[in-house]
Order: structure tokens, then C-alpha cells, then sequence
């Protein structure tokens, strides 16, 4: 799988470990920045990852900044992503399985490097289910996009 990695300076420091992992599973990783703890804005970073997934050059992202909140945020003003930020194994896998999310947004302040290799493993494993329930919900998700815009 094409997979895009991007944080801000808050995630720039848990972002070697994610790509490492991502890359000994066997996936293909973009790293989309930034490249040192100097402060950037985490938007710029949401919309880089989010540019890969819509133009096809990535499956899914990884997003980091200090809570993971922020980052989710500014992916979700997308048409097309749907970001969660994910702090534990089960919402990692769930999100995917249920909710078809395509950008796992992770907090590099609230999880450490061991817990954010076992999410992104979590995250990049998972597929969606493609129940009938969650397709029907996925539907009514895309109707706010398109009703509402984005």
C-alpha cells in the first residue's frame, strides 16, 4: 500500500518510528515533511497528506501533531477523508473496519513511539468491512459533503 506520513514540529519526533514500521511491513511511505522540531502550522501538513490520497498517489496517511486533534481537524475539511484521532488499538482498527477512514491522525504528545508503531499497524492492517449498515451510514456522511460542501 501507498501510504503518505506528514506532522508538524509536535509530531516530527514520533514520525521516524512511523515510517520505519511502515516500511518494514512493505508498504511504500512518502514522507511529506516537515524535517526538524521548528515550528509550522499543522494544516499545511493535513492538506499534503490529503493531496496524495486524493490524487492517487496514496491509499491512506498517517498525520502527526501534539494531540492529533488539530490535524484531524484540518483533514476532515476535505471532501473525500475521513481522518480519526485514534489513541488506542481497538479505535484504530474499528475506525477502518467500520468507518472506511483513510487518514489515522496520532498525537505524538499523548502516545509514545511503541504505542503509535502498534496504531499504525493497527490502522494500515484493518479493511473495511463493507456492511450494508456502514455503507448506509458512509452515504449519508457523503450527502453532508455534498449538501453542505466542503
Amino acid at each position: 500500500m501507498n501510504i503518505a506520513v506528514a506532522g508538524d514540529h509536535a509530531g516530527f519526533p514520533l514520525k521516524g518510528n512511523v515510517i520505519g514500521e511502515l516500511r518494514a511491513l512493505g508498504h511504500e511511505v512518502a514522507d511529506l515533511g516537515t524535517d526538524s522540531t521548528a515550528p509550522v502550522d499543522y494544516p499545511d501538513y493535513a492538506r499534503a497528506v490529503v493531496e496524495a490520497i486524493l490524487a492517487g498517489r496514496a491509499q491512506r496517511a498517517v498525520l502527526l501533531c501534539g494531540s492529533g486533534a488539530g490535524a484531524c481537524v484540518a483533514a476532515n475539511k476535505f471532501r473525500g477523508i475521513r481522518a480519526a484521532t485514534c489513541h488506542d488499538s481497538f479505535s484504530a482498527r474499528q475506525a477502518v473496519e467500520d468507518d472506511d477512514v483513510n487518514v489515522l491522525c496520532l498525537g505524538a504528545r499523548v502516545v509514545g513511539a511503541g504505542l503509535a508503531v502498534d496504531l499504525v499497524k493497527d490502522f494500515v492492517g484493518a479493511r473495511f468491512s463493507g456492511l450494508e449498515r456502514h455503507r448506509r451510514r458512509l452515504a449519508k456522511i457523503a450527502a453532508f459533503e455534498e449538501n453542505f460542501g466542503k
